[in-house]
């Protein structure tokens, strides 16, 4: 039996790499949009990720955007959920879920359904795990992890850190934005087997 933990994989930039994180049991796949990120996606890009991510798999439009327009192109995807680090205002006709993210040193955000500790945005920075507990315990909302966690680490933050879920973009790739499908099964299996409570 696995555990009911949240797993998302990010980074996508290719149908095919959402279909296997959709099959690995992935919970969400992230897509970069108006973004400098190597694995940003046009907007017609997004769609063709989305289009193949079943329901009950959220899909996310994942953003640095701290404008009008890249925040009207990220919602032209057609997401569930927008993933943001700038606190940019999401009007309410938009009908997505927010999700924001905390880097240390920042308040804990509010106006959202769930936080991401996440200062390493796809570059493989390791989460500082103090900063990361401190979240846990006060966030009103779910948290998920992200920051340097791979196949091999992803089972050790999770004891350490006891998140909602798990994030992860680079750790899970042959290159930026190529996903390597075994790395993805790995890191969902090592993510979603039970774990003591305390």
């Amino acid at each position: 039996m696995t555990s009911d933990l949240f797993v998302k994989i990010c980074g996508i930039t290719r149908p095919e790499d959402a279909r296997a994180a959709v099959e690995a049991g992935a919970d969400a796949v992230g897509v970069v949009m108006a973004s400098d990120s190597p694995r940003s996606c046009t907007v017609e890009e997004a769609r063709a990720i989305f289009a193949v991510v079943p329901p009950g798999v959220l899909r996310i439009a994942v953003s640095h955007t701290d404008s009008a327009e890249g925040l009207a192109s990220c919602l032209a995807a057609g997401p569930d959920a927008l993933q943001l680090s700038q606190p940019i205002a999401v009007p309410s006709s938009a009908d997505v879920a927010v999700i924001r993210v905390v880097a240390p040193g920042g308040p804990i955000p509010e106006d959202c359904a769930m936080v991401i500790v996440d200062s390493s945005h796809g570059r493989g920075r390791p989460y500082e795990a103090a900063h990361a507990r401190m979240v846990v315990a006060s966030s009103p909302v779910p948290v998920l992890l992200a920051g340097g966690l791979s196949p091999e680490t992803v089972g050790a933050a999770i004891r350490e850190i006891r998140p909602y879920g798990v994030d992860v973009a680079s750790g899970v790739e042959a290159a930026p934005g190529v996903k390597d499908h075994a790395r993805v099964r790995a890191f969902v299996r090592a993510a979603k087997r039970p774990y003591p409570k305390e």
